[in-house]
């Protein structure tokens, strides 16, 4: 089993039911969810692109999936996740866009933040007592060879290349896609998701999300309000 701190919106929001039905599937149910048809794109063809992200669900990484260290227990996570969240003000991203990293789509703020870029970090630092090590197999899975010095010293150390400085936010949306249906699958997201991106993003929530065997879909077991932070202030 292994586990992963991400980012997603509550069950409710309707950005997260919308793109549930985008990939074909609620991480907070388990349920399938019939995928739309989109010129050029009919259903069929969006299963295929988006199998890779369908398997994770929607979210952003902010602890990339790890197994349990010796003598750590998932109770000992929830209640770290939850005592986390209890000191981690939320905070809103002035914009959410749709992007392309490569050759995958992805929803990406505007710009740099400074509150995400902190609350990655922290992720990244205070979750990793309970990481264990990786083993060979997902070491060589990674394909450390392709990576830089920066992104192999953040594999061995963190257990994730992209980390600290080479940390992108990003809710993945596609598999990668051919250089020449960029053009219309950008088009086929921009009308999808009109309405919800571009737009304001409260980062209001995390979510331990679970892979409960090596290739099965990843589940939300828990998710853990921000604190309020004009609440902190007054507190």
């Amino acid at each position: 089993m292994r586990y992963a701190i991400y980012y997603t919106p509550s069950a409710d929001d309707p950005l997260t039911r919308r793109a549930a039905r985008w990939l074909g599937r609620d991480a907070f149910t388990g349920e399938a969810r019939e995928q739309p048809s989109l010129s050029p794109f009919p259903a069929a063809a969006l299963a295929e692109l988006t199998a890779d992200p369908r398997r994770y669900g929607f979210h952003a990484t902010l602890k990339a999936p790890f197994e349990l260290a010796g003598g750590m227990s998932e109770a000992a996570l929830l209640a770290a996740l939850d005592d986390f969240a209890a000191e981690t003000p939320a905070f809103v991203l002035p914009e959410l866009v749709v992007g392309r990293l490569g050759l995958f789509f992805a929803l990406v703020p505007a710009g740099p933040d400074a509150h995400l870029q902190r609350l990655a970090d922290d992720c990244v630092r205070r979750f990793d007592r309970f990481r264990a090590p990786l083993s060979k197999a997902d070491t060589d899975r990674r394909n450390p060879d392709a990576m830089n010095d920066r992104e192999r010293r953040n594999l061995q150390d963190w257990g994730y290349p992209y980390v600290f400085d080479a940390f992108r936010f990003h809710m993945t949306l596609t598999g990668p896609v051919d250089p020449a249906d960029q053009p219309a699958m950008r088009a086929a997201i921009d009308s999808y998701f009109a309405g919800l991106v571009p737009a304001p993003r409260r980062i209001g929530h995390l979510a331990l999300f679970v892979e409960p065997e090596r290739g099965a879909p990843f589940e939300v077991r828990k998710t853990a309000r921000l604190a309020d932070a004009e609440a902190r202030k007054t507190a």
